[in-house]
């Protein structure tokens, strides 16, 4: 599996060769530093560790900069591995995009969902609410109703949907089309939307 870690920017729009316009999203892809080479022999698996976006040395564990120094880079905030790469690639070696993808190619975007706090049923789950208020309803527009049994199990059953904690999950998105490269500018236009606020990290997938 070959990949990138990269940086959502944003969302903007983009016209196809139909004049038809799409909404995409730019993603600043690498470059990304080998930090290290696990082969079958050594590590019982074949995988390369890339690194990517600019950290603070002094927040940066001694032995973080000690592995750093070996790839002859600077610390780096993120690193995450990707197994069974066919990429050949060496210890300090930099990956960029056009190493990895190009325009057309389907990719995988991972990241982090919004977080939006502990939500209603109504926001989180698309309640539509008791809407009349009827029979002396009082400030219940937005109540989840009944949640439980009576007699029998007499409980809430697990899995109901209830108010709680919404967004802040990690999210995985398949199969988006790839629609522009700008190798210049490390940047890549993924069409459609991918989780994550604006600035947040993103694993790209091929």
């Amino acid at each position: 599996m070959n990949g990138l870690i990269g940086k959502k920017i944003g969302m903007t729009s983009i016209y196809d060769n139909n004049g038809r316009n799409v909404a995409c999203t730019i993603i600043e892809a690498g470059p990304c530093v080998v930090t290290q080479v696990l082969t079958q022999e050594k590590d019982g698996y074949k995988a390369l560790q890339l690194a990517y976006g600019e950290r603070k040395v002094k927040n940066t564990p001694n032995a973080l900069i000690g592995h750093f120094e070996k790839a002859s880079t600077a610390p780096k905030s993120q690193i995450l591995e990707f197994r069974d790469s066919d990429l050949k690639k060496d210890l300090g070696d930099v990956v960029t995009i056009t190493d990895v993808f190009a325009e057309g190619d389907a990719v995988s975007v991972s990241g982090t969902s919004k977080g939006k706090g502990f939500q209603g049923v109504v926001k989180r789950h698309g309640f539509s609410g008791v809407m009349e208020q009827t029979h002396g309803q009082h400030n219940r527009l937005r109540a989840p109703g009944s949640l439980g049994n009576s007699s029998f199990a007499a409980k809430v059953m697990k899995g109901m949907r209830m108010a709680g904690q919404t967004g802040n999950v990690a999210i995985k998105v398949r199969r988006l089309k790839v629609l522009k490269i700008f190798a210049d500018q490390n940047l890549i236009l993924i069409k459609g939307a991918v989780p994550g606020h604006k600035g947040a990290f993103v694993v790209l997938e091929k």
